[in-house]
């Protein structure tokens, strides 16, 4: 560990370039994946275990579409729907059935979804894992000790379209006007007219077509495996958890700070710490927002 912190800071420095750059592109795949579970999670309270198995079978449908000769970039809007279309019937078959019950219900729930994705996917593309090659340039600088794929760059430039759009679709239409207002009281918003049902529907399943997003993203610049899904999931409940519901800003600067912890704990500690990276730093946070809760209260008089 310390020859490698002497490798990043004193014989090779230039690195950090890379971790830096290596964060910003993985934060923002990080992103997608969050906002679409602090959307199902704010605005129906439930906590979808399986968050992370809805991107990798995103970046599945991707792989099958590159096998077919198509682009995995120009089959997203069709994998965009397709996910869409799957977020329904699991709203309809699962989502529905568990939203008016107490937390430990739907984690069951996702979890049992978690477990059956993950066979399904592991009997359609068997236990191996997948890549897709985008066929993009790689860029070289400081003398070949910073590598820049152009699919990365291409992934942050998609990413950033999408997450504008998925704000502007929240703020100006007549929908993510529904949405908000059922986030902040579901009660008041079905005694204006609107129908939370659909709206919970329609919330659910634009999750699930921004995960399938994120999954094409991560098919182009990482590999596909059919148990991978809890890591993202991890990834996903860490950022929400510790930016906070609704907070877009907040967890697109968590889902960079992850990457960047990422890679440095990769780097400094090893490849086997860039997943516990996220549980500390998890960790962490709700440690710090205790101590703040114990300085505010006050005993009641």
């Amino acid at each position: 560990m310390l020859d490698n912190l002497q490798l990043l800071f004193v014989y090779a420095p230039v690195m950090n370039v890379q971790m830096l750059l290596d964060g910003i592109f993985i934060g923002a795949v990080f992103a997608l994946a969050a906002y679409g579970l602090a959307l199902v999670w704010g605005v129906m309270n439930v906590k979808n275990l399986a968050q992370g198995d809805f991107v990798i079978m995103g970046g599945y449908i991707a792989f099958t579409a590159h096998n077919l000769g198509i682009h995995p970039i120009f089959a997203l809007p069709f994998i965009a729907i397709v996910m869409f279309l799957y977020g329904l019937v699991v709203y309809q078959l699962v989502i529905k059935r568990v939203i008016d019950n107490d937390m430990f219900v739907s984690l069951l729930a996702t979890f049992g979804l978690s477990l059956f994705m993950q066979q399904v996917m592991n009997l359609i593309y068997g236990p191996e894992v997948q890549t897709v090659d985008s066929h993009m340039y790689i860029m070289t600088m400081f003398d070949d000790f910073v590598t820049v794929p152009t699919v990365k760059i291409v992934s942050l430039a998609l990413a950033a379209v999408f997450a504008t759009a998925i704000v502007i679709f929240m703020t100006r239409s007549r929908m993510g006007q529904a949405i908000r207002a059922t986030a902040q009281d579901a009660r008041a918003a079905r005694v204006l007219g609107i129908d939370t049902n659909k709206v919970y529907m329609f919330t659910f399943a634009l999750n699930s077509a921004i995960c399938g997003i994120a999954g094409v993203l991560v098919s182009m610049i990482w590999v596909l495996q059919p148990f991978y899904g809890i890591v993202y999931s991890l990834r996903t409940f860490a950022i929400v958890t510790a930016a906070g519901l609704g907070n877009l800003p907040g967890v697109i600067t968590m889902s960079f700070i992850l990457g960047w912890v990422e890679q440095y704990a990769g780097i400094i500690a090893g490849a086997e710490w860039q997943i516990a990276a996220a549980v500390f730093v998890l960790i962490g946070v709700l440690s710090w927002r205790q101590v703040q809760m114990r300085r505010q209260r006050q005993v009641v008089r």
